[in-house]
């Protein structure tokens, strides 16, 4: 009988001592699935862009929360995945790790390194999508991203927390804008990020064996959604390269994100929104296209100084169709940026590179952070140039019947053209921009014939940093060309142009060298 009571007592016990916590989960099941979209019956308190959690370890993101199903897309390795297959909410909103810990590494969009350098170290997670900052909490561009590119630089500038488009047909070196742009930064205070979306994993590879060639890696995010991968993964890329950069521009530093290219991006988002049944329209685009650039490049912005003072400049790339820049996604994100660089082919085939069309071209709000030594020396290259394009189209009928003043600017116009030009990873620093600059819009190189005057603009630079170091460093230092600067400039040039000959047509630098 005490034995019987005993074991009543531990049983009493033990019920009031049950202290399970009771977890509510919201289930659902696979009803169909196929090219890495799963439709799901149940999830009655899913959220938009939740992660879901499938079998086999697989995550997918809620994207159509219909009135009796749930369409999501698919991460990873879906194969396994089949029709009543359970699935559950996770309450976690899609996000990514982020941090220092990224900086030199190659991740996939989910922010997992695929570089094989081992795990990456990061203190905290950020969601990929966030409303942009408002009015209130930024401040008007008055910083420059020096691309290191003469032409752009001096013509079309960017500034630290604008948007400005990169866009052309293929092989028009959009790309390499962007690479010169990021191995231009090479000591400096600006981190970069650049999301390959949709390309070849072995250009991809060979991107990063540049980056790392010219020691620009130390600064750089490379966020690789390859073509081989799902376009659940290339949809997302973008979104975590922004909240890469978002993270530093929090903490008042400088950023810089390029999207290659967002026309692949618009690709993905429409085999997505075609497999969930979206309606399709122009261009079976589904409609909110629109909306799927504009809410990450409206996240690109130069805080205030309450707000830390950072800032995230978006530099995306569009790729057209035989130099249409009026379809579809191309005048979209014209419409959202402030400003393009618009590349032609007919320019690239003649050898101009980069092959801008100042025309075409222009920067909305980068004048106001222009460095007011460029302004000082190129303000009225621009027109000059667009000028010299349009007489070079009448004159090419002939020139004896022209006015002297006409041809000065048609040679003039021709050795602007050719200072221009610069070759690939080959980027310039501020003061020998300007001193070039200097040079060809003052006329020192109008005697100079134009096959030579790439040869020359070397020579020059070579015997600036060898003769006059201290023009350069005053430069650098001052950002601006003051009077006594210009006065060295001025004599340090002409004792250059003494040491220059001339044999007919020939130019014989310093050292007896043909140019």
């Amino acid at each position: 009988m005490a034995r019987a009571q005993d074991i009543a007592y531990v049983i009493k016990q033990q019920i009031e001592q049950f202290g399970a916590a009771v977890t509510e989960v919201d289930v659902g099941t696979v009803v169909e699935v196929g090219d890495g979209i799963a439709h799901i019956h149940g999830l009655s308190r899913v959220k938009y862009n939740e992660l879901l959690e499938f079998p086999h370890g697989v995550i997918g993101l809620a994207l159509n929360l219909e009135e009796d199903s749930v369409g999501a897309i698919l991460f990873g390795e879906y194969a396994e995945i089949k029709e009543g297959d359970e699935v559950r909410c996770t309450g976690r909103i899609v996000e990514v790790p982020a941090g220092e810990g990224l900086i030199g590494r190659v991740v996939n969009p989910l922010g997992q390194p695929i570089d094989g350098k081992g795990p990456i170290s990061y203190s905290s997670t950020r969601p990929v999508e966030i409303v942009a900052p408002n009015v209130v909490l930024r401040k008007s561009v008055d910083t420059p991203v020096q691309t290191g590119i003469k032409a752009i630089d001096s013509m079309i500038p960017i500034g630290r927390g604008q948007r400005e488009l990169i866009i052309g047909d293929r092989s028009t070196g959009k790309t390499a804008i962007a690479l010169d742009t990021i191995i231009n930064q090479k000591g400096g205070d600006l981190i970069c990020i650049y999301v390959a979306i949709g390309q070849k994993a072995s250009k991809v590879v060979q991107t990063v064996a540049t980056l790392e060639k010219y020691g620009a890696m130390e600064h750089t995010i490379v966020v690789a959604a390859n073509s081989s991968e799902s376009a659940a993964l290339q949809y997302l890329a973008p979104y975590a390269g922004c909240t890469f950069g978002e993270e530093f521009m929090e903490k008042g530093r400088d950023a810089l994100v390029i999207y290659d290219d967002l026309s692949k991006h618009a690709w993905a988002y429409r085999q997505i929104s075609l497999l969930l049944k979206r309606p399709a329209g122009r261009e079976a685009y589904p409609g909110d296209v629109f909306y799927l650039h504009s809410r990450l490049l409206e996240r690109a912005a130069k805080m205030a100084d309450e707000q830390g003072g950072g800032s995230l400049t978006a530099l995306p790339i569009i790729e057209t169709q035989a130099n249409d820049i009026s379809a579809y996604i191309p005048t979209n994100v014209i419409s959202i940026t402030d400003g393009q660089i618009y590349l032609e082919t007919e320019l690239f085939n003649a050898g101009i590179r980069p092959a801008m069309n100042v025309g075409l071209s222009v920067s909305r709000v980068g004048g106001s952070a222009q460095t007011k030594a460029i302004r000082n020396v190129a303000g009225g290259m621009r027109i000059d140039l667009a000028q010299y394009q349009e007489m070079a189209t009448f004159a090419q009928f002939g020139t004896a019947d022209l006015d002297r003043a006409t041809r000065m600017q048609l040679e003039r116009g021709q050795r602007i053209t050719e200072v221009l030009k610069q070759p690939q990873y080959a980027p310039l620093s501020l003061e020998n921009q300007v001193i070039v600059l200097y040079a060809v819009t003052n006329g020192y190189f109008d005697d100079i014939p134009v096959a030579s005057v790439r040869s020359v603009e070397e020579a020059l630079l070579k015997f600036m940093e060898t003769n006059n170091p201290d023009i350069g460093k005053a430069i650098a230092a001052e950002k601006v060309v003051s009077n006594e600067t210009e006065e060295k400039l001025k004599k340090a040039i002409t004792d250059f142009k003494g040491t220059i000959t001339f044999e007919g047509e020939t130019c014989i630098l310093p050292g007896g060298m043909k140019a």
